[in-house]
C-alpha cells in the first residue's frame, strides 16, 4: 500500500498528466515551482519535489536547476476527439478463432444448491489431509540446493514413483523416462491435440464423450468423428482413416461401458494398420466395484508397436483442485512433449510434485485409494438403493460397475425435456446434469432423457435427499 506521503504525490502526478493529455498543458508550458505547487496542494515541498522528479523520470516534465519545470517538449499534442470506432471482432489467430467459436464454458458449481449431483467433484472429508501434510513437510525438509526451474517432463522422483505405482496398480510397465507430468488430464489432452494433429486431421472419438476433449481437438483444427458406444464400449468395426483415436476404455465416459478384450485388440490392430495414435484416458480407472480394475490398453500393446499414449490423473483419487496428471508416452514422443510442456508453463509445481512422490513412496497414496474405493462403494450402494425405491422401473441405471457417477435414463421422459427437468430441479435446489450435452452435436442419441449423476462428493443422507427431490420434480412434470 502507498504511504501517507506518497498518496498526495500520486494525485499531483495524475492531475498534471491529465492536463497534458487533455491539451491544457501543451509541450513547453511552464509549471509552478515546487514551492508554489506545495502551497497550492497543501503538501510539503518534499512531496511536491518528489512528484516532479517522478514525472521527469517518466518523460512528462523537463527541469533545470534554478528554473521552473516545464512540460516536455517532445510530447505529442492530444489527438482531436473522434467518435469511438464500431466494435470489431478481435484479430485472433486461426487457433484463437476456433477457441472463440467453441461453446461457452459451463458455470462453476453453486454452493446454494441443497444437493448437487455434479460429476467430477469429491468430498473434502475424503482428502488425506494428514498424509498430504506430512508429505509436504517432508518435501520442505529436503529443499533443493537452489531454487531453479525444474525438468519440464516432471520431478524425477515423482516419475519414478509413478512408474512403480502404475505397474502395481494398473499392470502398466514403463520406464520413468517415458512419463511426462502435466497439469491434469485436460492439459494432457491439449498437448496431444497440438503435437499430434494438424488442421483437417480426423480424430475418432466416442459418442457420447468428454466434451472438453472434443473441444481441444476442434481448437487444434482437427475434425472429431463420433463413433457410437454400446455395452462393449467403442464400436471399433466402423473405424476408418484417422490420425488419432481418443478413448476411455476402462470406464467409458459417460456411459460407463468397459471396452471388451476383442475390441481392445481390434483398436490396437487398427492403430498399427493406419499408423494412428491411440490416446487412452484412464478415466476413473482405479474405481471398479466387485472386480479388479481393468488393465489399460498400454499393458496389452505388443512390444514395438508403441501407438498408445496413456493419460492418468490424481483428480479423482486426491482432488481436482490438485492439478497433477501424467502421460506415459512412446519413447520417441517424450522429447517433443517435454519441450511443449516447457513452452506452456515450464513445469508443474515442484513442491506438489515432491509431495506426491513422497505420498506414493510411503504407500500412503495406495492406502488412501483403497479407503476411497470403500467409501465410494458405500455411496454407490446408497444411490442405487434410493433410485430403485424412488423410481422403480421408470428409470434405468447404466455404468454403475465402475467410476464415480452413473447415468440415469428416465424411461417416461422424452430427451427434448432434459433442459426443462434441469431448470425445474435447479429451482428446487437440486443440481442435475443432462447426458445430451455430451453427445456429438447433431448425432444420434436415445430418445429418452438421461442424467449424469455424480455421487463422490455427497454423504448418504444427501444422496437420499437428492433422489427425493428428483422424484418430486418428475412427479410435478407428469401432472
Amino acid at each position: 500500500m502507498d504511504s501517507e506521503s506518497e498518496r498526495p504525490g500520486r494525485r499531483i502526478q495524475a492531475a498534471i498528466v491529465a492536463g497534458i493529455r487533455e491539451g491544457r498543458l501543451p509541450p513547453g508550458a511552464a509549471l509552478p515551482s515546487s514551492r508554489a505547487l506545495a502551497a497550492e496542494w497543501g503538501v510539503s515541498r518534499t512531496t511536491a519535489t518528489a512528484a516532479y522528479e517522478q514525472l521527469a523520470a517518466e518523460g512528462y516534465v523537463e527541469s533545470r536547476p534554478g528554473a521552473r519545470p516545464r512540460v516536455a517538449a517532445g510530447l505529442l499534442p492530444p489527438a482531436p476527439a473522434a467518435p469511438p470506432p464500431a466494435a470489431a471482432p478481435p484479430a485472433l489467430s486461426g487457433y484463437g478463432a476456433r477457441l472463440a467459436a467453441l461453446p461457452p464454458l459451463p458455470p462453476p458449481g453453486s454452493d446454494a444448491l441443497a444437493v448437487d449431483f455434479r460429476h467430477g467433484e469429491l468430498a473434502p472429508a475424503d482428502f488425506p489431509a494428514l498424509p498430504w501434510r506430512r508429505a509436504l513437510a517432508e518435501a520442505l525438509r529436503r529443499p533443493p540446493r537452489r531454487l531453479r526451474y525444474g525438468d519440464p517432463a516432471g520431478d524425477p522422483a515423482l516419475r519414478a514413483a509413478l512408474a512403480g505405482y502404475l505397474w502395481r496398480a494398473r499392470g502398466l510397465r514403463c520406464a520413468p523416462e517415458q512419463i511426462v507430468v502435466v497439469g491434469g488430464s485436460q492439459q494432457g489432452i491439449d498437448l496431444c491435440a497440438r503435437l499430434l494433429l494438424d488442421p483437417g486431421d480426423r480424430v475418432a472419438i466416442e459418442d457420447p464423450a468428454y466434451s472438453p476433449a472434443r473441444h481441444a481437438f476442434l481448437a487444434a483444427g482437427a475434425v472429431p468423428e463420433p463413433h457410437p458406444v454400446d455395452r462393449e464400449g467403442l464400436r471399433t468395426a466402423a473405424l476408418g482413416a484417422a490420425r488419432l483415436a481418443y478413448v476411455t476404455p476402462s470406464h467409458q465416459f459417460p456411459l460407463g461401458a468397459v471396452l471388451s478384450a476383442a475390441r481392445r485388440q481390434a483398436l490396437l490392430a487398427w492403430a498399427r494398420r493406419e499408423g494412428a495414435w491411440v490416446l487412452e484416458d484412464d478415466y476413473d480407472g482405479e474405481f471398479r466395484f466387485g472386480v479388479a480394475p481393468i488393465p489399460p490398453l498400454q499393458a496389452m500393446e505388443q512390444e514395438g508397436a508403441e501407438r498408445v499414449l496413456y493419460l492418468g490423473t490424481v483428480s479423482k483419487t486426491l482432488s481436482p483442485a490438485l492439478r497433477l496428471g501424467y502421460l506415459v508416452l512412446p519413447p520417441a514422443l517424450v522429447a517433443p512433449f517435454a519441450t511443449a510442456k516447457r513452452l506452456t508453463d515450464r513445469h508443474a509445481s515442484g513442491l506438489e510434485q515432491a509431495a506426491l512422490a513422497r505420498l506414493i513412496e510411503s504407500g500412503a497414496y495406495e492406502r488412501h485409494v483403497r479407503r476411497a474405493r470403500r467409501r465410494h462403494a458405500a455411496r454407490r450402494a446408497a444411490l442405487l438403493a434410493a433410485l430403485r425405491a424412488a423410481l422403480g422401473p421408470r428409470a434405468t441405471v447404466a455404468g454403475e460397475e465402475a467410476g464415480l457417477h452413473v447415468v440415469l435414463w428416465l424411461e417416461e421422459l422424452p430427451a427434448a425435456l432434459e433442459p426443462v427437468l434441469v431448470a425445474r430441479a435447479g429451482a428446487a435446489g437440486l443440481g442435475l446434469y443432462p447426458v445430451g450435452a455430451l453427445y456429438h452435436p447433431g448425432g444420434a442419441r436415445p430418445d429418452k432423457a438421461g442424467l449424469v449423476i455424480g455421487y463422490a462428493a455427497l454423504g448418504e443422507a444427501e444422496i437420499a435427499e437428492g433422489v427425493r427431490r428428483l422424484r418430486a420434480v418428475l412427479e410435478a412434470m407428469r401432472r
